[in-house]
């Protein structure tokens, strides 16, 4: 395998970077949804704010 295939494997996203990439879009109204599913997302969804931010903080840290 050639050196530029595995780069590309390596950055490849697959299921997990989808969800990341799409969390923020706004709900197919095709797809069935219900209270427990909504909840979920929307604690995913700060959770990962929630991490960028410490992330964002630990970083100004260590470097200033």
């Amino acid at each position: 395998m050639s050196e530029k295939n595995q780069v590309k494997e390596f950055f490849k996203l697959g299921e997990v970077g989808n969800y990341f990439l799409n969390i923020f879009r706004k709900p197919d109204p095709n797809k069935p949804t219900n209270f427990n599913l909504r909840m979920m997302h929307g604690i995913n969804k700060i959770s990962i704010l929630v991490f960028l931010f410490a992330l964002i903080v630990w970083t100004i840290k260590r470097f200033i």
